[in-house]
């Protein structure tokens, strides 16, 4: 495996994360918006992000909030 390459497009607002400098055979969506790239043997090469901003907005938010949660609980 190569070393990972992380880059963001502005003005798409998309996240790619290369973890492979190998071509993409075919790719499948994960879920609404992320898309896993694969190699011939299927094999995971990248990660695409498309509305980068608000899905790592709200994947911040939702991991801060449940940890304030939980500590909260721990004190109480």
């Amino acid at each position: 495996m190569n070393n990972p390459k992380l880059s963001y497009f502005e003005k798409e607002n998309i996240l790619h994360l290369a973890i492979s400098s190998e071509k993409e055979f075919s790719s499948v969506e994960i879920s609404p918006n992320i898309t896993a790239e694969l190699n011939e043997k299927g094999e995971l090469i990248g990660i695409e992000i498309i509305g980068a901003s608000a899905f790592l907005r709200d994947s911040i938010l939702e991991t801060t909030q449940a940890k304030l949660l939980q500590l909260t609980q721990e004190v109480a």
